[in-house]
């Protein structure tokens, strides 16, 4: 398979960090195709704006929608922008690695989805979730959190954790058609040895090695 694995952690040393480089890896010497975008690396602007395009069609109003649909059909996306549209669309799996804050994305995350995923491009009228754009390719969400794992159970501290997750299943991912698999969580690694990580990682490379064997979860609707 094609896949692209998109990396939002300011710490290399983390346990995140580690997730990324082992599936890099072990996804590399199972004989996949992978290509990485490691968002704190590359210093990705979170601010969506004019500057996602060479030319804008209204330079009076600014409408990104518009702004989107227009450079879709003229070709005038940053080429940085371009070259990230580019590696979603090659890609047969996509998986995010990042650290749950605030129920949600790192806001490096959140603004590469608002500059990436274009209006006209990514979707556009009559194509979203099931007939999505992305229809046949599937996404992964790889997490970790600050609490341990019976926060996240429906009656814990956090509350159910497919329910935090779902504005990123169903609004992101199923809204542009991806099919989603089942998230892989780390739960407060902080609190973990060394050890119980190094096993935390032995599994994730585990579960990567029969990657193209998994079947969707459903997401359903609100």
């Amino acid at each position: 398979m094609n896949i692209l694995i998109v990396y939002a952690h300011p710490e290399p040393q983390s346990i995140n960090g580690a997730l990324f480089r082992a599936a890099e890896a072990q996804l590399t010497a199972d004989g996949h195709v992978v290509k990485t975008t490691d968002l704190y690396k590359m210093r990705f602007d979170p601010i969506s704006d004019r500057l996602n395009f060479t030319s804008v069609h209204n330079p009076l109003y600014f409408k990104q929608q518009l702004e989107e649909i227009y450079a879709t059909g003229a070709n005038t996306f940053a080429e940085l922008i371009r070259i990230e549209q580019e590696k979603v669309e090659w890609c047969d799996l996509m998986i995010w690695q990042f650290p749950l804050w605030w129920f949600s994305v790192p806001a490096i995350l959140k603004g590469w989805v608002d500059r990436v995923f274009a209006m006209g491009r990514f979707y556009k009228t009559g194509y979203f979730y099931e007939t999505g754009v992305f229809k046949g390719k599937k996404a992964l969400l790889s997490i970790t959190t600050g609490s341990p794992a019976d926060a996240y159970l429906k009656d814990g501290l956090q509350g159910d954790l497919d329910g935090i997750l779902k504005p990123i299943h169903r609004g992101i991912l199923g809204f542009t058609g991806f099919s989603v698999l089942r998230p892989h969580v780390v739960y407060g690694p902080v609190r973990n040895s060394k050890e119980e990580n190094a096993a935390e990682i032995n599994n994730w490379k585990e579960r990567l090695s029969n990657i193209s064997e998994e079947s969707p979860v459903n997401v359903g609707r609100y």
